[in-house]
């Protein structure tokens, strides 16, 4: 299974719309934290049509209204601040934050860790997990990123826009 990983879009509806044309292939998506504007959120659960796991991040304000347009949009499941899911066979955890990111890696208990915030695309190997940071759509502090994630191989591949 291909997993598209994005974090901090920041309401760059400019740089998402080019992230979502690269999707194509990516049977769910995970996203870090930090839409911002729930109108960002409505733009990624109408761009993508499979199924969207959501964790806030410290900008993510009008939880509530995240919260109306994600059941309205019917693709998007939010976790509050940590999501455990099962995907494709690999046993993952998403958090918006580093400082959580890295014990939940050393743990052993997930394939796959997933966490966002500081805006660094980053890949490191914690014995059998893959520790992940997709990095930002935003593209303020440099290149706009994105990841995608194979369970079968537990590989990541970089992408940019």
């Amino acid at each position: 299974m291909r997993i598209a990983v994005l974090s901090d879009i920041h309401d760059n509806i400019w740089k998402l719309k080019e992230v979502l044309k690269g999707l194509d292939g990516a049977e769910a998506l995970l996203f870090c934290g930090d839409f911002c504007a729930p109108f960002t959120l409505k733009m990624l659960a109408n761009g993508f049509h499979g199924p969207i796991h959501v964790v806030f991040g410290n900008n993510d304000g009008d939880q509530l209204f995240l919260a109306r347009v994600a059941a309205m949009a019917g693709n998007v499941a939010l976790h509050g601040d940590f999501a455990e899911l099962t995907l494709g066979g690999a046993r993952i955890a998403v958090t918006h934050y580093p400082e959580i990111g890295r014990p939940l890696a050393t743990s052993g208990q997930y394939d796959l860790v997933c966490h966002g915030h500081d805006h660094q695309y980053e890949v490191e190997q914690v014995e059998q997990t893959l520790r992940l940071n997709p990095g930002e759509v935003m593209g303020r502090l440099g290149a706009s990123t994105y990841a995608i994630y194979d369970t079968e191989t537990g590989d990541a591949q970089r992408h940019e826009v």
